[in-house]
């Protein structure tokens, strides 16, 4: 136990920051974030951040924030209500009334709380935290603002400049409020401005006098600490799951010994992994942004026909545009992923907001029968491992994959030990010259491996193997166009068995939880965390629950199900309407399976799951 009473020892805290969208909350979390995960605590963040690239300051429209969940042990959701909020305006007060605890410490900025700022966040009264009824809140009322001014006197800054690094104010003041030295801070700022010397030193300095302020005022009676944890030896860092995704195509092309190619058009949020990508040329990457979606998956097409490990990267409303060229990439027989980071919809709908609307889409959104391997990644860093298991799908079954991931954990974040590549496996395309068995004269651009399925890969220039393919039906036997209706029949079950074969090098579906719980809660992709959390919660109250978490949509694991007839109950909690249930339900029509679903934009709340699955165990 920690021997000074004013230090409360916690093994958890939530921190949300929240201002207008140029006052940096993103870049201030994501540095607070960075710096527990370097100090040893396990992290998950939630960006959330308007569409509007700029409303009136001040607005409630306008109100940017990044909430951060950070503990000693395992972290796995960026949780529920905040212990503390940091308010830099009374704007960013009222949006996140409800996102916090009753008791939470509420950081605000009191320079930015005047009649003009209360006005414009619609207040009816002069005493916002009356208003919105904050009698328990812990309210730390700091004139950040000035302060920052003051403390850069000495720099030759236009006032404007000085006041954008009132961010680093607040960042010191949380900094001290939860026991976080901030040399480490000073250090990633040191890598972010290291080509503006002045920029860098003015917010190192705001960021120290707002750490000084906190320790020589003692702004609160109590500051928290919440330890670090040594886990599993290795380097680590924080990633976000874009990152983490361009990341593991890279790798998946070094173990294939491809070059990497992304073909893509810019499209919230899924833009960052053009950006990411598009800094690896040393790495041999080649990245096009083309004028459109289509243009965006008909290079990689083009590129994959030329024997490049091909990507092209988009959201829901550009999966929908390039759903023509994806039957195209099915009729080839081209490797191909897709990676669709899922967002509010239909049309443009919500586009920072997070959702799971799109499977569907994925599973059955072109013309014709076109069977296509499906993957869900499950959290910011598992996007790294799903990532490079859809491009071993994709190259070593000669298909296009959609990977899904979404806005959650696209701009989330978690700590992520970087991975020993040598304990991935190799990537082994099925190439014509090594694999086919017949005479050369003999060979077919549609000739395939009789147990897979899998036709052999031809790259142009490699001797002997020229040959064409494209959009139009081909003859089973002789690759030639073919309009015959029989052979039509035995190419569209072809394809169609070669997905459904993918099974066979899929792990098994795990359970995680209670083995004789009656109740079994389902769910798939970005929704893991929630669920675990809310499963272990009802675990620890004595009630016996099971779960288990669906990465592989299409082809299922091999023995779905038998695990879903084991139970009793089976409820599936997902970001839409019931769009997998409903998936479920066409594959096994003899489960009587429920659903839990919520269509917000937002990750779902721990403590809500808690209480809804209830009902089904005391049913």
């Amino acid at each position: 136990m920690d021997k000074n009473p004013d230090v409360l020892v916690v093994k958890d805290i939530v921190v949300r920051f929240s201002g207008d969208s140029g006052d940096g909350m993103q870049l201030t979390g994501n540095l607070f974030s960075d710096l527990a995960a370097i100090l040893g605590n396990q992290i998950s963040t939630f960006p959330d951040f308007p569409a509007e690239i700029r409303s009136p300051q001040g607005t409630l429209s306008g109100v940017s924030g990044f909430q951060v969940h950070l503990g000693t042990d395992a972290v796995h959701t960026p949780g529920d209500l905040a212990d503390c909020l940091v308010a830099m305006n009374p704007a960013a007060l009222k949006i996140n009334v409800n996102q916090i605890k009753k008791n939470a410490i509420i950081l605000c900025d009191s320079d930015s709380f005047t009649p003009a700022d209360l006005k414009k966040a619609e207040y009816a009264t002069e005493n916002p935290f009356e208003e919105l009824k904050l009698t328990q809140a812990q309210i730390m009322e700091v004139p950040i603002s000035s302060m920052t001014k003051e403390g850069l006197n000495e720099f030759d800054m236009e006032p404007k400049d000085k006041l954008r690094c009132k961010n680093m104010f607040a960042l010191g003041l949380v900094c001290w409020l939860f026991g976080k030295e901030i040399d480490h801070a000073e250090k990633l700022l040191a890598k972010r401005f290291a080509r503006k010397e002045k920029v860098l030193a003015a917010n190192i300095k705001a960021l120290t006098d707002g750490y000084n302020y906190g320790a020589n005022t003692h702004a609160s009676a109590m500051t928290y600490r919440i330890e670090g944890k040594t886990g599993e030896k290795g380097h680590y860092m924080d990633i976000n799951g874009n990152k983490a995704t361009s990341l593991g195509l890279v790798a998946a092309a070094e173990k294939a010994g491809l070059k990497l190619f992304l073909g893509s058009y810019p499209i919230t949020p899924a833009t960052d992994i053009l950006h990411e990508l598009a800094k690896l040329k040393h790495l041999g990457v080649k990245t096009v942004q083309a004028e459109d979606e289509i243009a965006g998956i008909c290079t990689a097409i083009g590129a994959s026909f030329a024997g490049n490990l091909a990507v092209t990267s988009t959201s829901g409303p550009g999966l929908a545009l390039k759903s023509e060229a994806m039957g195209l990439a099915v009729m080839t027989e081209l490797p191909l992923v897709i990676v669709d980071v899922q967002r509010g919809g239909p049309s443009t709908g919500l586009p920072t907001k997070s959702e799971q609307t799109d499977l569907l889409q994925a599973l059955y959104g072109r013309n014709g029968e076109s069977p296509m391997p499906v993957i869900a990644a499950t959290s910011p860093s598992d996007c790294f491992d799903a990532a490079f298991e859809a491009a071993k799908i994709a190259l070593e079954h000669l298909t296009p994959v959609i990977l899904l991931t979404d806005s959650y954990i696209a701009n989330g974040s978690s700590a992520w030990r970087i991975p020993d590549l040598d304990k991935y496996p190799e990537i082994k395309p099925p190439y014509a010259p090594t694999h086919y068995k017949g005479a050369l004269e003999d060979w077919k651009p549609y000739r395939r491996d009789s147990e897979t399925q899998v036709r052999y890969w031809a790259v142009p220039g490699m001797e002997g193997y020229t040959h064409r393919v494209g959009g139009l039906e081909k003859d089973y036997n002789t690759s030639a166009i073919s309009t015959n209706p029989d052979n039509h029949q035995r190419m569209v079950l072809t394809r169609k068995e070669k997905v459904e074969r993918i099974a066979d090098t899929l792990p098994i579906q795990k359970v995680q939880g209670d083995e004789n719980a009656d109740l079994l809660v389902v769910g798939w992709g970005s929704t893991a965390g929630h669920i675990y959390t809310a499963c272990e919660t009802l675990r620890r109250e004595g009630h016996k629950v099971a779960m288990t978490q669906f990465k592989y949509i299409n082809p299922l694991p091999r023995n779905t199900e038998a695990v879903l007839r084991k139970y009793k109950r089976i409820v599936v909690i997902e970001q839409s309407l019931g769009q997998f249930a409903q998936y479920l339900g066409g594959k096994f029509p003899m489960l009587d399976i429920h659903t839990l679903n919520r269509v917000k934009g937002q990750p779902f709340k721990v403590w809500r799951l808690v209480e809804e699955l209830k009902t089904y165990l005391n049913a």
